[in-house]
């Protein structure tokens, strides 16, 4: 069974969300605040996070910037803003996922299922994939990504979209076809959020994210992956 870690300081939501994800044979964890929820996340496995933005101790930004400098555990924000300043800031930070208050819980554990399902296809042709003399290692036995032999943390979506751009070298992939392939079919809002999930992976394992050698921009169109197999 996988566990889901509910952060929200609202007991009615914890509740009512708890209740849900144990009909769908989930193990449930909860948090009323960041400090519990980062507690949680450094003493117990947890396969998946529904994080609220808005915590009595500090923001929901901050904790996931802070769970995503030791964990690439799916995260699915709960807030009430709507605004697209605020989901981009949501993703900015490594989120997964976002989910606007009021919900209905049936869209939640539809998304939830699918959040997992993604983080469980992502698979190259070989296991592990060496380019540029070692500078940047994909193990998919490992999940794991190097660079200059150091381990970057990825989260899931960031994960998935390099291994199937790195599936396909050189193929042109659209921001249509990324945003369906990698955050799902069933994805709502502006499909340009994937170029912030290129940012943030450019940011993490190009030399110069300025001049990417591995994620190259089709002007016009999307991206492909550029690395050289040594």
């Amino acid at each position: 069974m996988k566990t889901i870690l509910v952060v929200d300081d609202e007991p009615n939501i914890r509740e009512v969300l708890a209740s849900y994800l144990l009909k769908e044979h989930y193990l449930t964890l909860e948090a009323a605040n960041g400090s519990e929820a980062l507690g949680y996340m450094r003493k117990q496995a947890v396969d998946l996070v529904i994080l609220d933005l808005m915590l009595p101790d500090m923001e929901g930004e901050r904790v996931c910037q802070e769970i995503r400098t030791f964990s690439s555990v799916p995260i699915m924000m709960l807030t009430a803003k709507v605004t697209q300043s605020s989901r981009i800031g949501g993703f900015a930070a490594g989120a997964d996922d976002y989910i606007v208050k009021p919900f209905d819980p049936r869209e939640v554990m539809a998304r939830i299922k699918a959040v997992l399902r993604r983080g469980d296809d992502s698979k190259l042709l070989a296991d592990v994939i060496v380019y540029h003399q070692g500078r940047l290692v994909i193990n998919s036995l490992k999940h794991e990504v190097t660079c200059d032999g150091q381990v970057i943390n990825l989260t899931p979506s960031e994960y998935k979209l390099l291994l199937l751009l790195a599936k396909y070298p050189q193929r042109n992939f659209s921001r249509e076809e990324l945003v369906d392939r990698v955050l799902g079919c069933d994805f709502i809002g502006d499909i340009r959020i994937i170029d912030q999930h290129i940012k943030n992976l450019r940011q993490k394992i190009e030399p110069d994210s300025r001049q990417p050698q591995y994620i190259i921009t089709v002007y016009g169109f999307g991206y492909r992956f550029g690395g050289e197999v040594s």
